[in-house]
C-alpha cells in the first residue's frame, strides 16, 4: 500500500509554488491567480502542475 503524502509544486501559469495533497478529495486550485492544479481520481490525484519537491 502506497502512503500519500505533501508535494510542492509550481503553477504553470503565475509560477506560484504551493503546497498540496497527492490524494486530493476536492479540485485544487492555485491560491494567486485560480488554475486547477490537481483533480481527484479516486485515489492518487491528477496533478496538473510542476512537482518541485515532494515532501516525507
Amino acid at each position: 500500500m502506497k502512503k500519500s503524502k505533501f508535494v510542492k509544486v509550481r503553477c504553470p501559469d503565475c509560477e506560484n509554488i504551493q503546497i498540496i495533497f497527492d490524494h486530493p478529495s476536492t479540485v485544487v486550485k492555485c491560491l494567486v491567480c485560480g488554475r486547477t492544479l490537481s483533480e481527484p481520481r479516486g485515489g492518487r490525484g491528477e496533478i496538473k502542475a510542476e512537482i518541485v519537491q515532494v515532501l516525507e
